[in-house]
């Protein structure tokens, strides 16, 4: 049994897996990790822990707190140069998000062709990997409730209403919605385009995230929707 911990910038999300399949899986928000340490209880003893943490160290303290029952330290996936068939550019390796690289190791073993990988939650970021495993390079910007609550905490008029989408909003609500959206399918486009322009066509978004539902339907490109890319990358890492 393996336990795989994505530590992320709201949640955190877990899945057990026996080696074939999922056993048990589940998300807390972190002011709820007495809810984490409830449902841990009640699973069998994992052999292993391997996680994946950008919520920064208070979140990976009360991790390895509660693994501390099972007389188990968590390891934490940190980027290399190369892993797993994936090849980083980044000038710092080091530096990538845990998180994105995670990601970047699913998504080659998911498609080994040219691709966006874009996961849409607090944050969304779009990297660009090739047929080779080569993750060029990517972008993070603000997810879309982070864009409403910026409107909203920053302009005198524009509360934080709900919306839907729509091509022509008539009213500020929908406006708000689609433009938020619209920003987010602009940034995948644009990183598609880039990797056109370089010589790396593509056609797939490998997409995950809380608000992927969002973007999926306005990209002009095939999508492979994946639940948690980030725990599939850690199941990867595991599994070598």
């Amino acid at each position: 049994m393996w336990l795989l911990i994505d530590c992320g910038n709201t949640r955190v999300k877990w899945m057990l897996h026996n080696g074939e399949a999922p056993v048990a899986r589940g998300s807390v928000l972190h002011d709820e990790m007495h809810l984490l340490e409830r449902e841990w209880d009640r699973l069998p003893s994992p052999e292993r822990v391997v996680g994946c943490n950008v919520a920064g160290d208070d979140v990976a303290h009360s991790i390895e707190l509660l693994t501390r029952a099972w007389r188990l330290q968590p390891f934490w996936l940190t980027p290399q140069a190369r892993q797993s068939g994936v090849s980083n550019r980044y000038r710092q390796p080091g530096q990538l998000g845990a998180d994105r690289w995670a990601a970047l190791i699913a998504a080659r073993h998911l498609l080994q062709d040219n691709c966006i990988v874009a996961c849409a939650g607090t944050a969304l970021t779009v990297d660009a990997l090739t047929a080779e495993g080569e993750f060029l390079g990517g972008i993070i910007a603000p997810g879309f409730r982070l864009m409403r609550e910026a409107l909203a905490g920053n302009t005198a008029d524009l509360g934080l209403l709900a919306g839907r989408f729509s091509a022509f909003p008539d009213n500020t609500a929908d406006a708000i919605h689609s433009g938020a959206v619209q920003a987010l399918v602009g940034a995948v486009s644009r990183m598609a385009e880039e990797m056109r322009l370089l010589g790396f066509a593509t056609k797939t978004c490998i997409l995950s995230g809380g608000d992927a539902h969002l973007l999926r339907p306005h990209l002009n490109m095939k999508v492979v929707l994946v639940d948690n890319l980030v725990l599939e990358g850690l199941l990867r890492v595991v599994r070598e």
